[in-house]
């Protein structure tokens, strides 16, 4: 992750305060990019001056979005705060992003059969689940097998963004694909647990104290396996980790080009598809905002202004001539 001592430093400290992975990977982007942009001065050496000075750089030169620029800020607040000992000024003045929240690309749902057609079969399933229930990529990738509640036809999503937890719908359409997922995933596990350095799939903090035995059981491993086990930098031991995300991102952009969709098209497309594809056949917005998990109702209203341009909304007088 980082080449320097001290960047390794800052990431073992997060890892040992329990960081998901992917936070200590974008804490460390952001103050590896802060100590290059003032020449590769030890952030020791500097305090709130330069991290104006810096945060001012991501706007009037590089003209980030306000979530870029809060996310940057968030890295630093922690090195200054958890490693440095220096903690920042609460009154920091800087240049905030006034740059707008851009409204999401959708795809139709011919769109969606035609992209899903051209999805390979390993990440078909992971992929569907994106539309089918609106997941995040990471929530996609992150289920366990004990998430899917066939009985209810519901996915649990633990500690989504924001650390939120929440119970979407599954299409009936997957089941019998996702039955034939978890069966797959117990051929790997019976094959883990003959190997004698297999240390178990990785768990929770609390839970690997309160339920030691878990890390071996069907319904705690993940429901796309790696095809490779590896070892976990956090306790370096051997496990079996999730499926890659950036597979499964790279499978839909390549999709959508074979499919010949001219749109702009990411994972989050599809779930940006689902909210909308939702309100055009007739869910209310509060059923859309507890489906996305959004917090904040304002959030979901920017799927009604997709549905309110064009034929969805205002008639064009350009139509009475």
């Amino acid at each position: 992750m980082a080449k320097s001592l001290f960047l390794k430093s800052v990431a073992e400290q997060m890892y040992a305060r329990r960081y998901a992975k992917r936070t200590i990977e974008t804490y460390i982007k952001w103050i590896s990019s802060f100590i290059h942009f003032h020449q590769m001065r030890h952030p020791v050496q500097m305090g709130d001056t330069e991290v104006e000075l810096y945060l001012n750089h991501l706007v009037n030169e590089l003209d980030v979005a306000a979530g870029t620029q809060a996310a940057a800020l968030n890295a630093l607040v922690f090195l200054y705060k958890e490693v440095v000992k220096q903690p920042l000024s609460l009154k920091l003045n800087f240049v905030k992003s006034q740059r707008q929240q851009k409204l999401p690309v959708v795809i139709t749902q011919p769109e969606m059969r035609q992209l899903l057609a051209h999805i390979p079969a390993q990440q078909k399933l992971p992929v569907s689940l994106l539309y089918a229930s609106g997941l995040r990529l990471m929530e996609s990738v992150r289920l366990r097998v004990q998430d899917i509640d066939f009985d209810y036809k519901s996915v649990r999503v633990w500690n989504g963004k924001g650390g939120k937890h929440r119970v979407v719908t599954l299409a009936s359409e997957l089941i019998a694909d996702l039955r034939r997922q978890i069966m797959l995933v117990e051929q790997y596990l019976h094959a883990d647990l003959a190997n004698p350095h297999y240390a178990g799939v990785w768990m929770p903090h609390r839970l690997r104290v309160k339920y030691p035995q878990s890390k071996n059981q069907l319904g705690w491993q993940y429901l796309f396996p790696s095809r490779q086990v590896s070892v976990d930098p956090e306790t370096a031991t051997v496990r079996r980790h999730h499926i890659d995300e950036t597979s499964v991102r790279k499978a839909v952009v390549r999709a959508a080009r074979q499919a010949g969709i001219k749109k702009h098209v990411t994972p989050h497309t599809l779930r940006h598809s689902f909210a909308t594809h939702l309100l055009q056949s007739g869910a209310d917005i509060r059923t859309v905002q507890d489906q996305l998990g959004h917090a904040d109702l304002r959030t979901t209203q920017i799927y009604t202004h997709i549905l309110q341009r064009g034929g969805h909304g205002v008639v064009s007088p350009f139509s009475h001539l």
